[in-house]
């Protein structure tokens, strides 16, 4: 069994259900880049494995499936940087996007920022009746580089994605079903059990058909990039901003931001 620093990797042999979760329980599993190479790791490992059908991916704790990026690491970033760190958790996450075997989201909390996204990027979401969603990053003078402002917006329509992306407001799992950015919310106890039956249910159908269907799901939207090239540049681009020093320097110093727009 592979074994992560940041990751559990736990294979039902029986069923064929790979739980991947994500295991930094002291930062909520905050994303850094570590986690977000052993993300892309885990899923070809899981793409490679043919005892592998089906993968749910999860969060350790109560509190948060992932609640964000990890900020003292992104404070460290330019524009440079900045950008290719957009474009690699973007080959991550549509990994997870294109894989042919299903992949299911157990959102057991917190799901803010690069976690919103992740779960964006599996193919269905089940969240916890206590879970948040929410694309805050213009709190820190950033906008997503993951694939946020494409999927949420491929999810939940242009007008409701630009409010959510504009104002950087949390939404409680109940919106997050009706707006249609999840499929079902069920009580934490019963989230893993959930979702464990829908994915049973997906794996007693043919895995050739299910995995057709995925492609040809993924094919209605543009696959060619230009959104997701300009978000990781204006990513990229927001690292040298006034804006963006001030936001992460008063997020870790624990105060409110004074921006500028510069």
């Amino acid at each position: 069994m592979a074994t992560f620093e940041n990751l559990l990797y736990a294979l039902d042999s029986a069923t064929g259900i790979l739980t991947i979760t994500l295991n930094r329980p002291a930062k909520l599993n905050a994303l850094n880049a570590a986690t977000i190479e052993e993300i892309r790791e885990a899923t070809q490992l899981a793409l490679d494995d043919p005892q592998v059908r089906g993968i749910i991916l999860t969060g350790s704790g109560e509190k948060a499936f992932v609640a964000g990026a990890d900020i003292s690491e992104l404070a460290a970033l330019n524009d440079i940087s900045g950008r290719r760190a957009a474009e690699r958790g973007q080959e991550a996450f549509c990994m997870l996007e294109e894989s042919t075997k299903p992949v299911i989201a157990a959102v057991n909390g917190f799901a803010l920022g690069g976690g919103c996204e992740l779960a964006m990027a599996c193919h269905m979401r089940v969240a916890s009746e206590n879970a948040r969603f929410g694309q805050p990053e213009v709190n820190l003078g950033l906008i997503p580089g993951y694939g946020g402002t494409q999927r949420l917006t491929q999810l939940v329509g242009k007008g409701k994605a630009l409010e959510l992306l504009l104002t950087g407001d949390q939404i409680k799992a109940e919106e997050a079903y009706r707006l249609g950015l999840v499929n079902h919310v069920v009580p934490l106890a019963e989230l893993l059990p959930f979702c464990a039956q829908l994915m049973t249910k997906i794996l007693s159908k043919a895995p050739l058909a299910v995995g057709l269907v995925i492609d040809c799901v993924n094919a209605y939207y543009d696959k060619e990039m230009n959104g997701y090239q300009t978000e990781a540049n204006s990513f990229g681009h927001s690292f040298a901003s006034e804006d963006f020093r001030e936001g992460t320097t008063a997020f870790l110093e624990k105060r409110p931001a004074v921006f500028t727009g510069k």
